[in-house]
């Protein structure tokens, strides 16, 4: 089967990317539990090693979220390394499975998979010129992930986010509601500790909702900003 090789290949439209991006998902009849009520997750695997990835991965460790980690990355000796350091804490927590590996086989089964691989970005460089190359990386790993957990909810950590989800999506074969993306959440963190800041008030009394387009920056929409309710 032929694969695709840019971004028009796969459907993506850059002038339409506001309005392809943030349609909503329908049929989503899920509703929220408690935490003690909470479906306990199987196998999450985590791709890539970096410092985003292993913030993840001792998050899911630590807060006891998941029988099985795996992880994979596609440099031995920091994998090696990495594994090492969630091994040594795993010793004092309840437990759980760790598995790693440089290929996919490690996450077979998976109930969430995790992608925070990436080209790192050349000083310079913006987010959409980093694409082309993450879009080369993704057809590297995104095909077999799939092959290997066939039912598994797909979540994008890479940068640009927003395309890369788009083109985990249709590399994957997955239902849209199965392929999503950290968005703006990490703007939107970093938005309310500067505001928080300034203002003289802890982080967790700000709330607010950001909306951000394919450019260079993220755009806030003041009118949703909220102070201590207000």
């Amino acid at each position: 089967m032929k694969k695709a090789t840019s971004l028009s290949e796969l459907g993506f439209d850059a002038g339409d990317a506001s309005s392809g991006f943030f349609r909503p998902v329908s049929g989503d009849s899920s509703t929220p539990t408690s935490q003690h009520h909470r479906r306990r997750l199987t196998k999450v695997s985590v791709i890539g090693a970096g410092n985003v990835g292993m913030a993840i991965a001792q998050t899911i460790l630590t807060r006891d979220l998941a029988d099985e980690i795996a992880l994979v990355d596609a440099v031995p000796d920091k994998l090696r390394g990495e594994m090492l350091d969630l091994q040594h804490a795993a010793a004092f927590l309840p437990r759980t499975r760790l598995v790693s590996g440089t290929d996919m086989s490690v996450t077979r089964g998976s109930d969430l998979v995790i992608v925070t691989a990436g080209a790192r970005q050349i000083q310079g460089e913006t987010r959409l010129d980093l694409l082309q190359r993450n879009v080369a990386l993704f057809r590297k790993i995104v095909p077999p992930l799939a092959e290997q957990s066939h039912d598994a909810l797909l979540l994008v950590v890479s940068n640009p986010v927003d395309v890369l989800t788009y083109v985990a999506w249709k590399l994957s074969g997955f239902p849209a509601s199965r392929v999503i993306g950290s968005g703006t959440n990490l703007d939107s963190s970093r938005f309310r500790l500067g505001r928080a800041g300034v203002q003289g008030v802890a982080e967790m009394e700000l709330t607010e909702e950001e909306a951000k387009r394919l450019r260079r920056s993220a755009k806030t929409i003041w009118e949703n900003c909220q102070l201590l309710g207000l």
